[in-house]
């Protein structure tokens, strides 16, 4: 539409100047003496706007050819941002691709011409970290703060990223606390503060991180789990030798954390102070509340030297009906019946363990209880199979 607006304005006007120039009978009367010169009105005006043209024309050439010399420098410049925009591209390509000792030099390059110096400076940084050259990377790291402000939340990361790459932990938590202190807390700053106290052994603020780590979908639910465990693992060994305090921490557990590997390994901590009651009742609320039967908690159970050995038989043929076919249950049932001298029921439940599954374990624990009941030949024959089996 608006080249047809255009069209009929320029139209419109050539027709006025045409009626303009016909109805126009004026003229000029030019004197030189002793010439005398009689022009017509409509030539005058167009001789001189051709001359106006003529001298604009002139005019913009000396003026153009004066400039060709800044022209051309920005030309150059221009070509030259273009060449560095194109070297920091590759840097970036490069630093993915893992050709580190090219994207230093591209970083390099571009940072030399100017082209986003602050950025170009973290990639160097990057680069010579992972080219294992510290002097590099701690000149790289200064540049970039001095030419870029912005740039500091960058490096504090880099640097904290960099340092647990290179098991150095306690140096990323010092820039970790100067970027929160500096810029607050974000979800990648808290991931590399995770690693970092992992490292140094803050099992409980590991465990606070990664409940917070997995209420932000930061984590898996999975992978938050196993952290957690590993942690609550490193805390429950370092309490060891203190069974108020093994079982205190254990109580005060979220429901979701209390992993049958942690009840395992308190329940055995507690069976080393000899605190075995303790340690069955450990494991008898696990197994009761877990959906996921573990062998070694059941075998555990029966070796405890526990007062309550009758109650823990009635305990365990209560799970019997669950896991009928279960061997270490079954092994376990007879040594509890063993220890109270059901001699019977513990020869029943240990030959229908070694019915299910034959182990070195119940030949042995058949060949202590032939011993115990003087049939020396047969306690002889299960020694050797268990003795075969251990091979």
């Amino acid at each position: 539409m608006r080249w047809l607006f255009w069209f009929l304005a320029l139209s419109c006007l050539a027709v006025a100047v045409s009626l303009g120039a016909r109805l126009n009978e004026g003229y000029i009367l030019l004197v030189f003496p002793p010439w005398r010169a009689e022009v017509s009105l409509n030539l005058f005006l167009l001789a001189l706007l051709l001359l106006f043209v003529l001298f604009y024309g002139i005019l913009r050439g000396i003026l153009v050819t004066f400039e060709l010399p800044r022209r051309a420098r920005e030309f150059r410049g221009r070509r030259q941002r273009d060449k560095a925009m194109t070297g920091l591209e590759d840097a970036v390509r490069l630093l993915f691709e893992g050709r580190y000792g090219q994207a230093l030099r591209k970083a390099g390059e571009a940072h030399a011409a100017g082209v986003y110096p602050g950025l170009a400076a973290l990639i160097a940084t990057r680069s010579a970290q992972r080219l294992r050259d510290p002097q590099r990377q701690q000149h790289w790291a200064e540049r970039a703060r001095q030419d870029d402000p912005r740039s500091e939340a960058a490096v504090l990361m880099l640097q904290a990223r960099m340092a647990n790459e290179m098991r150095e932990y306690e140096t990323a938590l010092q820039a970790l606390t100067a970027l929160q202190q500096r810029y607050g807390r974000h979800l990648a700053a808290l991931l590399l503060e995770l690693r970092a106290r992992q490292g140094v052994g803050q099992w409980n603020e590991v465990v606070r991180l990664a409940r917070q780590l997995e209420k932000r979908a930061a984590l898996p639910g999975e992978a938050a789990h196993e952290i957690k465990l590993a942690a609550h693992l490193e805390n429950v060994r370092s309490r060891a030798g203190d069974g108020v305090a093994l079982q205190h921490y254990l109580r005060n557990l979220p429901a979701g954390e209390a992993d049958a590997r942690l009840a395992l390994a308190v329940a055995r901590e507690l069976a080393t102070l000899g605190a075995a009651d303790e340690a069955a009742d450990i494991i008898e609320a696990q197994l009761d509340s877990d959906g996921h039967w573990r062998d070694d908690l059941v075998l555990l159970y029966g070796r405890l030297e526990s007062r309550e050995t009758t109650a823990r038989i009635a305990k365990a043929e209560v799970w019997l009906p669950e896991h009928p076919e279960n061997a270490s249950l079954l092994l376990t049932l007879g040594r509890l019946c063993r220890r109270r001298r059901l001699w019977g029921k513990a020869q029943s439940y240990f030959e229908a363990s070694l019915a299910v599954g034959r182990t070195p374990e119940a030949h042995w624990e058949l060949a202590q209880m032939f011993d115990q009941l003087d049939k020396h030949e047969e306690a002889n024959r299960h020694y050797r199979q268990s003795a075969e089996q251990m091979r």
